[in-house]
Parts: C-alpha cells; sequence; structure tokens
C-alpha cells in the first residue's frame, strides 16, 4: 500500500507545472537585469560627467 501510494506521489509530482511559470518570470527578470547592468556599465562614465555638469549649473546659478 506504501509503495503504491509513493509512485502515486511521485506520477503527480512529474505532472505538476506550478512551479514552472516562477522560475519562468525569474529568469526573464535575471535577463532584463543583465541587459540593465550592461547598458549603465557602458553608458556609466558618460552619466556620472553628465551629472557633474548639471550640478556644477546648479551651483553656478
Amino acid at each position: 500500500m506504501l509503495f503504491v501510494q509513493i509512485i502515486n506521489y511521485i506520477h503527480n509530482f512529474k505532472r505538476d507545472n506550478s512551479g514552472a511559470t516562477a522560475i519562468e518570470y525569474a529568469l526573464i527578470a535575471a535577463g532584463i537585469a543583465i541587459v540593465i547592468i550592461t547598458a549603465l556599465g557602458l553608458v556609466g562614465d558618460e552619466l556620472v560627467v553628465l551629472f557633474g555638469k548639471v550640478t556644477a549649473g546648479l551651483k553656478a546659478n
């Protein structure tokens, strides 16, 4: 009887796809984060210079 219950549990576990959606969303979020980090890394120095100019302009006024 216990063996049959274990086999049924394993079969039900194999058919359960409820966690798949969460994993897919996590992978999409990780991909978007990588793109954002890469983009900020490429333009990061330019943003520092731009904000430096804005700060200097505000202090001059």
